[in-house]
């Protein structure tokens, strides 16, 4: 199957599970600098949120641990799907799949949507190559394909995702591990979960500069606050950026930029 390209009016969207399942018309949020709207992370099957601390804070941002619930692909479809269709703001949806074979099914449902402007495949903790490959390739079909790279992860990683045909990479929260609290025994389990704020920006301009100098089509994201963020990852490389965290706190849009291609 060909590989098909992204474009997006802005280069400017926000990052999958900040802003709900789709583009609501009546937030706050001024949904008209942006180029396109990512979904939360919708899976095959219905996920519950995660049990036990959820948010940790610590100097330059916080852990972050949800479950990512969803309803399940199908009643994402009924729910939602009307709402992607109607959308002025293209849709990207994020699928996170188990396995390669379920995430070829879940693009197959989305394609008879026939709404939506591509794939953002969110990949399992610790992906190998390998694995990165076959989902890759999984994903590919009419729409084009994201696929969402840990920042902190190997350039082999996003190079392996663009060479099995994705159009290109978007960059994921690296994850970490935090006390909840002090324990009598000074051994407390640890919570992990995703990390975000101002802390981690640095660790993502050095990836989207890495990932561009190589030639690979990257989304940068991960710790963006302001207009000179995003300038400054347009300037490394990024072919768009991705805003996360930073939309809860001010429910503004930070910046603007030109059309860009993907």
């Amino acid at each position: 199957m060909p590989k098909t390209d992204f474009f997006f009016d802005k280069p400017l969207m926000n990052a999958a599970g900040m802003l709900g399942f789709f583009p609501d018309p009546h937030a706050s949020l001024d949904f008209s600098r942006f180029g396109a709207f990512v979904t939360n992370p919708i899976s095959h099957l219905p996920r519950t949120p995660a049990k036990g601390t959820r948010f940790m804070p610590y100097p330059g941002g916080f852990l972050l641990h949800t479950g990512l619930p969803n309803p399940g692909l199908s009643q994402a479809i009924r729910r939602y799907g009307r709402y992607w269709a109607s959308s002025s703001l293209p849709v990207i949806v994020h699928l996170l799949a188990q396995n390669p074979d379920e995430l070829a099914w879940m693009v197959e449902q989305i394609e008879g949507v026939g709404s939506v402007m591509g794939i953002e495949v969110g990949l399992p903790p610790d992906a190998d190559a390998s694995l990165v490959a076959q989902f890759a390739q999984a994903a590919l079909g009419e729409l084009p394909v994201l696929v969402r790279v840990p920042l902190d992860g190997s350039l082999i990683l996003a190079q392996t995702a663009v060479d099995a045909g994705a159009s290109a990479v978007s960059l994921g929260a690296p994850r970490g591990s935090l006390a909840p609290g002090p324990s009598p025994t000074g051994r407390g389990e640890l919570v992990s979960g995703r990390l975000y704020g101002p802390g981690i920006f640095p660790l993502a301009l050095r990836a989207v500069e890495q990932f561009a100098g190589a030639g690979i089509p990257v989304i940068g994201a991960g710790g963006v606050r302001s207009a000179s963020d995003i300038e400054l990852m347009l300037n490394a490389g990024a072919s768009a950026v991705q805003v996360g965290t930073s939309l809860w706190k001010t429910g503004e849009v930070p910046g603007g930029a030109d059309s860009a291609s993907v």
